[in-house]
Order: structure tokens, then sequence, then C-alpha cells
């Protein structure tokens, strides 16, 4: 019988929209590199966020996708696309706020004159995407609590001072930002790869749950130690404290945590990338084949060559046509 419980938890549930999610998705991929990016926010706003979760996940969208569209300008002359993943977890569930980003390898050019492809291990300088995200971040901050849109309770009351509100953004920007890149994606297809394990997970799956001592109010689950190589490690929480962090995790009421921006942007995103596909017509899939030479129908001029016969990277550019000279034969010695 099909599943149709519409419960947001459910885990046959989740499969079930993740699976939709990523067969829509699938019909936007460009063949181009993709790039792995993470825009992570200090701790020590940790607090703020966690009364203030809509307007400052909003904000984290809007200042990371920002940075990324405008580094897009100025080195390709073009849009890129990006699409965005809120996670606001770390491995034993405590606040960690972060934003994966997956973004093309390259954007379409605004003069028309195609697309520009990024290098083939670079996209964009992480030390500078950190500059300019941490002061787009603060800046969204600073015009949140002008217009009143902060909320400030409990130990958080003294940030309705000015003064006090300044000191903790003064703090929070005391020290570089984390801006990770990791390495780009094994063509388009690992994209999906990808976003399918983290589209429409929660904060904690039901695989790492070892324990329930319901007598003594205890849970036992699972968890990476990323400070100590990752090693699996194993962590017990009284069942309030693991209810509590647990609840830090859910969502405002209907929050999109999956966002498309760019190219990929849900208004245009059909007629921008079949604009980016045409440019890229003849660039090849990483693994495709191309047809036996004897099935290729003849044409009557030889194509310009745009993509590398060897690793089919669709960046070749025609320079110039020689003529091949004719074999002259070698010289006999007569001396």
């Amino acid at each position: 019988m099909p599943h149709s419980c519409r419960n947001r938890h459910c885990p046959r549930c989740q499969g079930a929209q993740a699976f939709d999610w990523l067969e829509r998705q699938s019909e936007s991929l460009l063949p181009v590199p993709y790039y792995h990016l993470v825009f992570t926010l200090p701790h020590v706003l940790n607090p703020l966020i966690g009364q203030n979760q809509r307007a400052l996940y909003k904000l984290l969208f809007d200042a990371a996708s920002a940075t990324l569209l405008e580094f897009g300008r100025q080195r390709f002359a073009g849009e890129i696309g990006v699409t965005a993943v809120l996670h606001t977890w770390s491995q034993t569930l405590a606040a960690h706020y972060h934003l994966h980003c997956v973004v093309t390898g390259g954007g379409l050019r605004f003069d028309g004159q195609g697309w520009k492809s990024a290098s083939e291990h670079y996209l964009f300088a992480v030390k500078a995407l950190s500059k300019v995200f941490r002061a787009k971040y603060r800046d969204g901050l600073r015009k949140l609590s002008k217009a009143g849109q902060l909320r400030f309770h409990g130990q958080l009351t003294k940030l309705q001072e000015r003064a006090e509100f300044e000191q903790l953004l003064a703090e929070a920007c005391a020290t570089p930002w984390v801006v990770y890149a990791k390495k780009p994606f094994a063509g388009p297809r690992a994209v999906l790869t990808y976003l399918s394990r983290y589209t429409h997970r929660v904060a904690i799956g039901h695989g790492r749950l070892l324990d329930l001592d319901a007598k003594a109010g205890r849970v036992t689950f699972s968890y990476k130690d990323y400070a100590d190589q990752s090693r699996r490690k194993r962590m017990t929480l009284d069942l309030p404290e693991f209810l509590r962090r647990f609840a830090l995790h859910i969502l405002p009421e209907r929050f999109v945590k999956i966002r498309h921006y760019g190219l990929l942007g849900n208004r245009h995103r059909a007629t921008k990338v079949a604009a980016a596909r045409a440019r890229l017509e003849g660039a090849k899939l990483p693994g495709a084949r191309s047809a036996p030479r004897e099935t290729q129908a003849p044409t009557a001029a030889a194509p310009v060559q745009t993509t590398c016969p060897h690793c089919g990277s669709p960046r070749l550019i025609l320079v110039e046509r020689r003529k091949r000279r004719p074999s002259v034969p070698p010289r006999t010695d007569t001396s």
C-alpha cells in the first residue's frame, strides 16, 4: 500500500519527499564542475540566533548568496548558479549554524558571449569570501536591530542597549569567519548524490540512536568527533537535555531550508538553464561516451572542437586553423 501519513518527521515520507525533490533538481544539472562551499557563523552569535531563528536564518541565506553572486559577477562577468542548504546542528546536537552551498563552476556571461568556466580546482579565494560574508552579515544584523526586528529575552535583554549590541558585533567580527571550500564534485550527478544525504534530514537519524534507558531517563547515541580524526564515539544525555538539544533544530513553521539563487533561482530557472545549456552545447558530461565514429552522421564541414577528447573539459578555445604541411621524405646523406 502507498505510504502517505504526511508527517514531516516520518522517515519514509522524508525519503519520498527527497526523491521527488531530487528528480526535479536533475532537470537543472549542467555539464560543468560543481563546487561545495560551507559558510559558518561564529558560536558567539548562537544565543542571539536561537532567539531570532527566522530572521537570522534568512540573513544567513541572504549574506552567503549575495557574497557568492557578487564574486561570480566579478570573476566571470556573468551569473553563477547556487543551491544552499541550511544546517543548524553539530554531531552532538549542539547549535552549529552553517550553510552548505553547491555552486556552478562558471557563469553565464551578461554580454551574451557564452559561458565562462572556472579553473579545474579553484573557484573563489576563501579568505576574501570570508571577509565579504562577515561584513554583509554584520551589516544585516545592524539593520535588523535598528528596525526593531530582533528579540532580546533573558540574559540577552542587555543587547537592547546600542553599546552592548555593538560590543557583541565587535566580538563576533574580531576573528575571521569560517568559509570552507571542499573539493569539486566528481561530475554533476555527484551533486545529487551529495544533496540526497542532506536535503530532508533532521538533526539526528534513527541509525545513530543506540540505547534508551527509560528507568534512568537517559538516551545514548553515536557521533563523530571531528577534533579527534573523526573517530566514532558514544554520548549519553539525560532525556530533558537530549530533547532540549533536539528542539534547537526544529525550524520555524514553513521555513524553507533549501534555496536557489542566480541561474537556479526559481523565477527564471527554466529560461536561464536553457540558455546556459545552449552555450555549453557539445560539452560532455563526466563519464559520457561519444558515439562510435562510424555511426556518426557525416557533416559538410568539420565542427569547431570545444571539448577535450581526453578529459572531456568544455574549455577548449579555437585560436586558428592551420593546414597540415605535406610530409617531406628524409634526405639521404651523400657525403
